[in-house]
């Protein structure tokens, strides 16, 4: 399998249970992980995402990498959940908005392409909501109820559980404090001006590294001149930090949360954000006074996946009482 694929076989002579697929479509790339019912991890694996080649071809890539680990695995499929970036009509499984990264995405109806590929129910949730639905059961926020989720990747998306439930708001898009403006007079990938992803985001991150220094550099060797003590890239992710703990304590104020996970591929650099996080927040926290945790993500990288599998764990489990219906 192409990049990086594990599976766990079963033992010799002993029969695989069905597997539930959890998928992510990302703008660079696309993950997936089979679970049992329970959740155990039984294979993973990642493809680059064809984000500019339009809806279809990434389904092909999301069912291929899929189907590939069922083969290696040697299990069939119960069904598959899927996060995917944009705002996500559940219902329908359609995804109703997505940014510029995204090629003919706006519109397209998912849940029905993947269906068609794996002969399984399929589930759409956004991915920042499979994201917390992940740390939620797993990783940072176990234990938690009232929690908004960040995802600091190609852009910026939110996801906030209250109660210990996912808050989808009435059209599916609570929590999407990425667009949110008043951050800066930079222009955003949307198309509007001083949105949290125009400093924030992994993009955002190389382009105004790029406009200050002249050089182009991946956000990873950014950090490293960050932390080697380079002014421009310091001040780069100095930028994020704050904007993020802003975003992050206008939520909490508004809703009395009192946690938040980061997660995505910026975090990796969680150790030049935290310092401006941490200071942002004590001059600008939330009005209540109550303190309010930052932390960064602990199962990041198969947390989507994760929850989504959760997701169609759930809905399967729903199911053996309730017939299925094809979104």
């Amino acid at each position: 399998m192409n990049d990086h694929a594990e599976t766990r076989s079963a033992e010799s002579g002993s029969a695989v249970a069905p597997a539930i697929a959890g998928i992510d479509i990302g703008g660079t790339k696309i993950s997936a992980v089979l679970t049992d019912a329970h959740g155990a991890l039984l294979a993973k694996g990642v493809v680059p995402a064809p984000a500019s080649e339009g809806g279809p071809a990434m389904a092909d890539a999301a069912a291929d990498l899929v189907l590939r680990l069922c083969d290696a695995l040697g299990a069939s499929l119960a069904g598959a959940g899927v996060g995917a970036a944009g705002v996500i009509d559940q219902d329908r499984g359609v995804v109703v908005a997505a940014s510029a990264t995204f090629t003919d995405w706006s519109g397209f109806r998912l849940a029905d392409e993947l269906v068609a590929r794996l002969d399984v129910p399929v589930w759409i949730e956004n991915d920042v909501n499979a994201f917390l639905l992940g740390e939620l059961r797993w990783g940072a926020a176990r234990g938690a109820s009232d929690v908004l989720g960040i995802m600091l990747g190609t852009g910026v998306g939110g996801a906030i559980a209250l109660h210990g439930a996912m808050h989808h708001g009435a059209h599916g898009a609570a929590g999407e404090i990425g667009h949110t403006p008043g951050f800066s007079a930079l222009r955003c990938t949307c198309g509007q001006t001083g949105h949290l992803e125009t400093l924030a985001s992994g993009t955002s991150i190389a382009r105004r590294y790029r406009e200050a220094t002249g050089i182009a550099a991946t956000t990873p060797e950014i950090a490293d001149r960050a932390r080697a003590g380079e002014a421009s890239a310091r001040a780069v992710f100095d930028d994020a930090a704050r904007a993020t703990a802003l975003a992050a304590s206008t939520t909490a104020s508004l809703l009395d949360l009192d946690l938040v996970v980061v997660g995505g591929g910026v975090h990796a650099a969680w150790d030049l954000l935290e310092p401006g996080i941490a200071e942002t927040l004590r001059s600008d926290g939330p009005v209540s006074g109550i303190p309010l945790r930052v932390v960064p993500a602990e199962i990041s990288a198969d947390a989507v996946a994760r929850g989504a599998a959760a997701l169609a764990a759930a809905r399967l489990a729903d199911s053996e009482t309730t017939p299925l219906v094809a979104v």
